[in-house]
């Protein structure tokens, strides 16, 4: 355990994003030069295999947590949603996984009218992407849902300026997703692990969805939407109702969701939702234990009814005091019956706008991933 976190820390603390500077570039052009070549771990057998096996688990483990901070990172002329399911497609190639990408005329067959309400205004058309990892030793499904906004201008609900320059981050739950299955399957762990990268561009135009528009939503329930920069619950409550037609063990699902939750914890703890204290409190110390901040939030009733629509099922909004735990009673209302499920939102500690600390870079930091291959290797566990 202590060779595997030794050579965690150093491919973490190791890593830069160089892909668009000069001096990262090879000869042919390409990015992302190797910031170390190698690591030399002293003092294990060469025929333990109780060290070999933890070096591996941090190698893999590390080496897609980077990856999904080279996503973070891509600025979002690269990373659209194409691109992004590009990237899962290669995965799922090179890793055995199988995929299925939804496009617009997938989604709008199938009823995905949150995710097309939120990309309606995009040049750059939204994707649904299920990336599965199943394993014939399997006793539980695991289901891992991530908010993929790869660019968030807010909408028609405009950000102000000083509060855009960083949205292409607003993908990392869709990374930390992509990432956690990814390493499953590289570990080869006991457990089907699903995920469902909900991909969308948001951004004004005049095709987009307007405040005062109602959505009819992949579960059959309509929304109201009154503002339109509170868009990353309406493309994880339709990635949400398709995890729960699978009828998984749990769903987790992972998002840079709301400001409100990092005035609560600050911007390096996020905060867990749920609608099973004991599953939140065995994600919470999960977290502690592969050494991420989170904490447990409540989900008080009372501020279900500030999202009552005079027009719809409900509203995207509620009230403004407490808005990470309205977003995330909005988004138990798609859950199906009986599905144990949890709420992580990493708006706080997923891009690090100061300085890097620890092994933490400036930039995106693959908030929640180590959390995420944690709980698949408790449930691979039983």
């Amino acid at each position: 355990a202590d060779a595997g976190a030794v050579a965690e820390g150093a491919l973490l603390g190791a890593y830069s994003f160089d892909t668009y500077k000069e001096e990262g570039r090879d000869a042919k052009g390409r990015g992302g030069k190797a910031p170390l070549a190698d690591a030399v771990l002293l003092g294990g057998k060469p025929r333990d295999k109780a060290f070999k096996a933890a070096i591996e688990r941090a190698t893999a483990l590390a080496e897609e947590l980077n990856r999904a901070r080279d996503l973070i990172n891509t600025p979002p002329n690269d990373l659209n949603p194409a691109s992004f399911a590009a990237v899962a497609q290669d995965a799922a190639k090179a890793h055995g996984l199988k995929i299925q990408v939804l496009d617009e005329k997938a989604l709008a067959k199938g009823g995905y009218g949150g995710i097309l309400g939120v990309g309606a205004g995009s040049a750059a058309g939204p994707r649904l992407v299920k990336l599965s990892y199943t394993s014939s030793k399997a006793k539980k499904h695991l289901a891992l849902v991530g908010k993929g906004i790869t660019y968030d201008s807010g909408g028609i609900s405009l950000k102000p300026a000083g509060h855009n320059e960083t949205m292409k981050c607003d993908m990392a739950g869709a990374a930390a997703v992509f990432a956690a299955v990814v390493t499953a399957a590289r570990l080869g762990l006991e457990v089907n692990v699903t995920g469902w990268l909900a991909l969308a561009e948001n951004m004004p135009s005049g095709s987009a969805t307007r405040p005062g528009d109602v959505l009819r939503m992949f579960s059959g329930k309509t929304v109201e939407v009154l503002n339109t920069d509170a868009e990353g619950r309406l493309v994880l409550a339709d990635a949400l109702w398709a995890a729960s037609q699978e009828k998984p063990d749990a769903i987790v699902d992972v998002a840079t969701l709301t400001g409100a939750m990092v005035l609560a914890l600050g911007n390096r703890t996020f905060g867990i939702m749920a609608n099973d204290d004991a599953f939140r409190s065995a994600i919470h110390e999960a977290a502690e234990e592969v050494g991420e901040e989170a904490w447990p939030m409540p989900l008080p009733e009372h501020l279900r009814k500030g999202m009552d629509s005079p027009t719809a099922d409900i509203a995207n909004m509620g009230e403004r005091m407490g808005g990470g735990l309205v977003a995330g009673l909005f988004l138990r209302e798609f859950i199906g019956e009986g599905i144990t499920w949890a709420h992580l939102d990493i708006a706080g500690p997923a891009f690090n706008e100061q300085g890097p600390f620890g092994y933490t870079p400036k930039g995106g930091t693959g908030s929640a991933v180590r959390t995420l291959v944690r709980l698949a290797e408790l449930a691979a566990a039983g």
